[in-house]
């Protein structure tokens, strides 16, 4: 029977990253498609909040951002080691250049491409965002869009979010488009 289950399954050959801005989604299409592919799901910012025993945006302040951001090139190392999985990260970690060509070496980027609107109706309301947290966090975040989408452009894959599309929608997105990466996912059977 077990033999049967494995019949007709994708293989992840090597680690799949999540990037893109807040908001974009990364966690939970990261659950989602990592249980639709039967391979472990990893958080970059989850794995450094647990290192740390305090929030990003504890660490942030206390230790300021570059320091957050050489553990969070220390964790993708770490992550990008292990067995093949499913990593979401924070939305900085693709923007240093040691840190895409770490992701490039040992996996593929994925960048979920979401709208301004789609990701300020998703953080407004959340006081979890260190860099948000400015007199007009509106203005704030449309800054990091402008700034951040010619680097995440730079990522293997892009597929659009759509406002309209489930968690489920937009993993199943995701998958189609690895499915076209032999090098990344192979159905086996």
């Amino acid at each position: 029977m077990a033999e049967a289950a494995s019949k007709n399954r994708s293989l992840l050959t090597k680690s799949v990253v999540l990037v893109g801005m807040m908001g974009a989604g990364k966690t939970a299409v990261g659950r989602a498609l990592a249980h639709m592919l039967r391979v472990p799901f990893r958080d970059s910012d989850a794995e450094i909040v647990a290192a740390a025993q305090m929030s990003i945006a504890e660490i942030f302040e206390r230790d300021g951002e570059p320091f957050f951001r050489r553990r969070e090139t220390e964790v993708l190392t770490r992550l990008l080691d292990g067995p093949p999985a499913l990593l979401s990260t924070g939305g900085g970690a693709f923007l240093q250049n040691r840190n895409r060509a770490l992701i490039s070496e040992k996996g593929v980027s994925v960048w979920l491409d979401a709208d301004l609107d789609l990701l300020w109706s998703r953080v407004r309301h959340k006081d979890t965002r260190p860099l948000l947290k400015t007199p007009d966090p509106y203005r704030t975040l449309s800054e990091l869009f402008e700034a951040r989408v010619p680097i995440y452009r730079k990522a293997d894959i892009a597929v659009r979010t759509d406002p309209s599309f489930s968690i489920e929608d937009t993993a199943r997105a995701v998958r189609a488009a690895l499915a076209s990466r032999p090098d990344v996912l192979r159905e086996t059977g």
